[in-house]
């Protein structure tokens, strides 16, 4: 089809703007900024440009998490029952590891138990009255007024204060004692002639933990009890532990030391053994390579394995975060003992 230009009239023509030439560059004018906003498009990074890299620290977190899972899932809905005392209860930042570790843990969906000591704040209150702080084996002597200062220090001040700690950092933290719904029942110890009034635990009755533990709560646990007649006890810490593990049927026990675990020779810190079973350790007992403060922390491990604990592990609590490392890596950060 043919197409002719259209016919302008001389109105249009009248009309249409007038073609002004364009200035010369030195008469250019800059225009007026407009009130309105002005819109700019955005340009989003091409294929061609480099993304910024993101902060190595960044990496390395989502590094962990990505290893953690495995971990995570093999132990979710477990109990894990942890001895805690020593150097970990002395240094603020390791106290604090320790309490974020164990947050943590309950909120990725295990269940902790802490079972506590409290022997630097018991010495230093004993001192306070007088009384120089007494060993035998790596048992506290206890007599009356040593019973009274424990009981007050452990159930009345350390029990509440790492309540607090954990309330604060985000947990929901239960304090209880060995007496509380006669979950320790204590009997003299067969040297308590010697030792005073140090206990051993006669029974367990976890009967009040097992609804605290599925409410997604965390029980501490002081390690205070009384016998049938009502006499109060000093019972181990490493010991109790022990005993409440296997009474609520714990995947883990772990016990939070000041050495970095047993090691086959006492004057080679490097000579760390990393895993035994329990033929092994009681043979390093035997030989004398187990000695003092580690000979009752090696036997309520022992003892916990026989009663169906799973696996015990002595860890070093100056590390740390030494609780997540021994839980959710390969590595470990102390001796792991097996049935």
């Amino acid at each position: 089809m043919l197409l002719t230009k259209p016919h302008l009239s001389n109105s249009v023509l009248s009309s249409a703007p007038r073609l002004i030439p364009a200035p010369s560059p030195s008469h250019v004018k800059p225009l007026p900024v407009s009130a309105a906003p002005c819109r700019r498009l955005r340009v989003s990074a091409t294929a061609a440009e480099a993304p910024a890299v993101p902060a190595l620290a960044a990496l390395s977190r989502v590094d962990v998490l990505s290893e953690a899972l495995p971990f995570i899932q093999r132990f979710k809905g477990k109990t894990v029952v942890v001895k805690y005392g020593g150097a970990a209860m002395k240094s603020p930042e390791l106290q604090s590891s320790v309490i974020r570790d164990l947050v943590l843990l309950s909120c990725v969906g295990l269940r902790p138990v802490l079972v506590h000591g409290g022997g630097p704040e018991i010495n230093s209150w004993l001192l306070r009255v007088g009384v120089e702080p007494q060993f035998r084996n790596g048992l506290r002597v206890t007599d009356a007024l040593t019973m009274e200062v424990v009981e007050m220090v452990l159930v009345g001040k350390v029990n509440k204060h790492l309540v607090s700690l954990i309330n604060l950092a985000g947990g929901t933290a239960v304090g209880l004692c060995g007496k509380d719904a006669r979950l320790i029942t204590a009997r003299p110890s067969p040297n308590a002639a010697a030792l005073g009034f140090v206990g051993e635990v006669a029974r367990v009755d976890a009967t009040v933990l097992h609804p605290i533990i599925a409410s997604g709560h965390i029980p501490v646990i002081a390690t205070v009890a009384a016998d049938e007649t009502g006499q109060a006890y000093n019972i181990n810490a490493d010991t109790a532990a022990g005993e409440i593990a296997a009474a609520v049927g714990a995947e883990k026990l772990l016990l939070l030391t000041d050495v970095s675990g047993i090691l086959a020779d006492r004057d080679d810190p490097g000579s760390l053994v990393k895993e035994i079973d329990i033929a092994g350790v009681r043979q390093m007992v035997a030989d004398g390579k187990v000695a003092g403060g580690m000979i009752p922390k090696v036997e309520c491990c022992v003892r916990a394995l026989a009663q169906g604990v799973h696996t015990a592990s002595i860890i070093d609590g100056r590390v740390p975060h030494s609780l997540l490392l021994e839980i959710l890596t390969d590595e470990g950060t102390g001796t792991m003992i097996t049935g």
